[in-house]
């Protein structure tokens, strides 16, 4: 699944830069979106991201491109690869931004884990 978002004034942190709270629930919200299409009988709630490491400060006006894919399937778990890319509008290239598997547990409407099948 492809997303794209705008980095706008809003998203920013006292350096003017992309916050990167903003950035994770980006993140978050896209790898569910993909979740949510792939099961959508199912209700998925976040469990873990596997790594935080942002790769360069991303600017005010940055377009970022969020490729989502599944990655693996348990028994009542799925993960999803997030990678962010930055769209360098001067050299027209993409560069890589950030990544991370978002795990998702699907549960039942009391909150306990529930198989996938």
């Amino acid at each position: 699944m492809e997303n794209y978002n705008l980095v706008r004034p809003e998203h920013l942190n006292h350096q003017g830069y992309l916050f990167g709270g903003q950035l994770l629930a980006w993140v978050d919200e896209c790898a569910w979106m993909a979740a949510a299409k792939d099961y959508p009988k199912l209700i998925l709630v976040t469990r873990a991201m596997d790594n935080i490491e942002f790769k360069h400060p991303v600017k005010n006006g940055s377009i970022l491109r969020f490729h989502t894919e599944k990655s693996r399937v348990g028994t009542s778990s799925i993960n999803y690869l997030v990678e962010v890319y930055e769209d360098d509008r001067v050299s027209e290239d993409e560069k890589l931004a950030f990544s991370t598997t978002v795990t998702f547990v699907s549960i039942d409407r009391d909150g306990n884990k529930k198989s996938i099948s």
